[in-house]
């Protein structure tokens, strides 16, 4: 399952359902949740947070959380479309391998670098 961060354009939450894929929104159910009630909900069971917010990157490598996964989406609005269909190429081929990795997608490139 993926946890969109409220922050995720709902054009890509669209694509990413119509794609098969679960996807929890934070805007949709829980608006102004923190970050660290995010990273708590994202664990049981595991979800993917997906976001928008290189806080969790902060998260992640200066405080040292880890049991979570991240998907990070850099863009501009213009390449969602782009970004949209990397990310669910991503998902649909290594969804399970990005468990316990902050994953940066680009319309360039995909860079994963684990932490647990």
């Amino acid at each position: 399952m993926i946890l969109a961060d409220e922050n995720i354009d709902h054009s890509l939450i669209h694509a990413i359902r119509n794609a098969g894929f679960e996807v929890y929104s934070v805007y949709e159910n829980n608006r102004g949740l923190s970050d660290e009630a995010i990273i708590d909900y994202s664990r049981d069971p595991p979800r993917i947070i997906l976001t928008e917010d290189k806080d969790f990157g902060e998260w992640v490598f200066a405080h040292k959380v880890s049991y979570i996964s991240v998907i990070f989406l850099r863009y501009a609005f213009p390449d969602t479309e782009a970004i949209s269909e990397i990310l669910i190429r991503l998902l649909s081929e290594r969804s399970n391998g990005l468990f316990g990795h902050f994953t940066t997608i680009t319309t360039q490139k995909i860079r994963s670098k684990p932490f647990l």
